[in-house]
């Protein structure tokens, strides 16, 4: 897994080299969100990073098919690439080759902010709007999609929220309550380890979920700009806030918080861990609802489950209902493809999705449109829906969609070093600053 990052980030960082040096830019206007002409039906394609047997993709299939029987003709060829790495050297491969199809995922990285630069995305924002659907969309989805500027390039098919869901038995049973700050972790995972229970299950092998943990205290800490400055090299892990978060991942690996070989492990061997009763805390969001939130879940352990929101800290910078609140990996248009047929089928399918995809039980990126609780459901599962009709106006972005691929390469590497105790909270430090000094100015000046 670490070569598939190290590669993504190569690949990376060759394709932006790539299109910034003549890949070819679209000649198409990326505000021209209504162009005219005839509607002529054809095959289009979208670039997925998404799951194959996933609610958004078997709705927009459904849709495409409802659009072919008045468009004979038309097709929708989805290209699906679930793995993340994988589908990051695709899209950049493609992207240097100025071969994107019409539509493509990609989450609001630099390497994307790249690429809108260049005129090769639509501007989604302009488009939203002249379809009358912009103001159906919750702030907080289309906000998690914007660029460092405010602009807004991708659509979002999702929204979700993440918490911290935890088994109330096994706190019970280690004479610990719901933590009330962050600080309070290390010494919650002392005492579950003390009553031999594992404190925290988590999927290491992926890297992005021990990532979510390092961006928490910053956001507590300095609000959501420190990773906007961190980033750019205008703020340092050797700054207070950096430190904290340093010393505080050196504090969860010392008081041994995730379970035994937890980077080896996978997103399904941590979930396992969390519903068989044999860990006490496990971070995850609402796509996990027909898991964790429904009669699938353990009947061992069902009436012992709930949850809880990102804890806050003395002084916190942001509130408590202020947490990560994303919207999924985004769809971008090609401005070179972008024709009357596919400004059409948009229309047509995105008027259309929220309310397929909140029939499924899933939050949608709009508010015009109401969750279908599934039958089978927990009193948790409309418990965690509400928490989307009070967020805060800030929320915490992974950091992941932020740093520059090969710094955030770096990071992952380095995180598990930190938590395991292979290095110590000032080597992890030097060597961040250092790579966010070599790498940032590729990126952001």
């Amino acid at each position: 897994m670490k070569k598939l990052f190290r590669a993504a980030a190569v690949a990376a960082a060759t394709a932006l080299a790539l299109t910034a040096c003549g890949g070819g830019g679209s000649s198409a206007d990326p505000a021209n969100v209504a162009p005219t002409g005839e509607i002529k039906p054809r095959e289009i394609s979208w670039l997925l990073s998404r799951p194959a047997d996933g609610a958004v993709i078997n709705i927009m299939k459904k849709l495409a098919d409802d659009y072919a029987k008045d468009h004979p003709g038309f097709e929708l060829n989805l290209i699906t690439t679930p793995d993340r790495p994988s589908y990051i050297q695709k899209l950049e491969t493609l992207a240097a080759a100025n071969k994107l199809p019409e539509l493509f995922d990609t989450d609001a990285t630099p390497f994307a902010q790249q690429l809108a630069r260049q005129g090769k995305m639509v501007d989604a924002e302009k488009l939203l709007k002249s379809l009358d659907l912009y103001d159906s969309y919750r702030s907080g989805a289309l906000d998690y999609q914007r660029f460092d500027d405010g602009s807004l390039f991708m659509i979002p098919f999702q929204f979700e929220l993440e918490f911290i869901w935890y088994n109330k038995a096994l706190l019970q049973k280690a004479g610990v309550s719901v933590p009330t700050s962050l600080d309070d972790i290390p010494a919650m995972c002392t005492a579950l380890r003390s009553a031999g229970i594992t404190p925290i299950a988590i999927d290491g092998q992926d890297q992005w979920p021990l990532e979510r943990y390092v961006a928490y205290q910053p956001f507590r800490e300095a609000g959501p700009d420190f990773v906007q400055q961190l980033k750019k090299g205008d703020a340092a892990f050797a700054d207070a806030a950096g430190q904290k978060t340093v010393n505080w991942m050196a504090d969860l690996g010392k008081a041994d918080c995730f379970q035994e070989g937890f980077s080896a492990q996978g997103y399904s061997d941590a979930q396992n861990l969390f519903t068989n009763g044999e860990a006490a805390m496990y971070n995850i969001g609402t796509w996990e609802l027909p898991s964790l939130a429904t009669d699938k879940l353990n009947p061992a352990v069902r009436d012992d489950i709930d949850f809880f929101t990102l804890p806050t800290t003395s002084g916190s910078a942001t509130a408590a209902n202020e947490f990560v609140s994303p919207s999924g990996i985004g769809m971008a248009v090609n401005t070179k493809t972008y024709d009357p047929l596919v400004s059409d089928f948009l229309k047509f399918a995105l008027q259309k999705y929220p309310a397929e995809y909140a029939a499924t039980g899933a939050l949608s990126p709009t508010t015009d449109v109401e969750t279908a609780v599934p039958a089978n459901a927990t009193p948790l599962y409309k418990k965690a829906l509400e928490q989307a009709n009070n967020l805060g106006a800030k929320q915490a972005m992974p950091w992941d969609t932020q740093l520059d691929p090969t710094t955030n390469g770096r990071l992952q590497q380095e995180l598990v070093l930190l938590v395991q105790g292979d290095i110590t909270p000032a080597q992890f430090t030097e060597t961040m600053d250092k790579a966010i000094g070599q790498n940032a100015p590729k990126f952001f000046k």
